[in-house]
């Protein structure tokens, strides 16, 4: 079985081959990166990788994130990637790592109709500061980092029902929910009305479980336990 919720599925990775691969399933309806996933892929040419998943990828949009610092270079790099492809968004960090609110950079990107990803987003407070800042005649996505939040014992469903609710009348905003854990969260991000998930390969691969039989799967982990026991030639004498 697979899903067949609304929640649209972003592939999230930098493997260029995957990329591709991901691109004739209809399950997926964009893709999403980052220079860290970029590095742990061996991505060595930024420019180079981003040209060639546009070839490859015309028709879904792809996510690709500035790598500076400063507000201006930061300007300057997402004019420049977002020329490269109509269906380019531009992620922004919430802050750069001064812990400088990026909203005037967003705020001329916006009049400049770059469409952007804002991501690295961890409150309510950061996605309220882009409530006056996103224009509802462009296209833009708000990344909360799901994951990270819950890995801090805090539960982000209230951040993101709040968020959701501030921009009900803001149409042209989705909200992603960026950072899953499990395929789980795909279920939960379909009961608040988030918009899209990002998943990993990894991820990904285990949608097929979605509907499997409890009582088979009990069997297939216990049949596993037993058979690797085996292997490995395990005894008590």
């Amino acid at each position: 079985m697979s899903y067949k919720g609304n929640v649209k599925i972003f592939s999230d990775g930098a493997n260029i081959s995957e990329m591709i691969l991901a691109s004739s399933n209809k399950l997926i309806s964009g893709f999403t990166t980052n220079p860290s996933l970029m590095r742990k892929a061996g991505v060595i040419d930024y420019k180079k990788f981003c040209l060639d998943a546009i070839v490859a990828i015309p028709d879904k949009p792809l996510s690709f994130e500035i790598f500076s610092d400063d507000f201006d270079t930061m300007e300057k790099q997402a004019l420049e990637i977002s020329s490269w492809g109509d269906n380019v968004y531009i992620k922004i960090p919430i802050t750069n790592t001064n812990r400088e609110y990026t909203y005037p950079v967003i705020e001329k990107l916006i009049k400049k109709g770059v469409k952007l990803n804002v991501t690295a987003i961890t409150t309510f407070q950061q996605v309220k500061g882009l409530s006056n800042i996103l224009d509802s005649s462009l296209s833009s996505y708000i990344s909360i980092f799901a994951g990270r939040i819950a890995d801090t014992g805090v539960d982000p469903i209230e951040i993101f029902q709040e968020s959701l609710c501030l921009f009900e009348s803001n149409k042209s905003v989705e909200f992603i929910w960026a950072s899953p854990r499990e395929l789980f969260n795909i279920f939960q991000a379909e009961k608040i009305g988030c918009h899209i998930i990002t998943l990993s390969s990894e991820i990904l691969n285990k949608i097929k479980f979605i509907g499997y039989n409890l009582d088979d799967y009990s069997l297939d982990t216990v049949k596993m336990f037993y058979e690797d026991a085996l292997k490995s030639g395990y005894n008590l004498s």
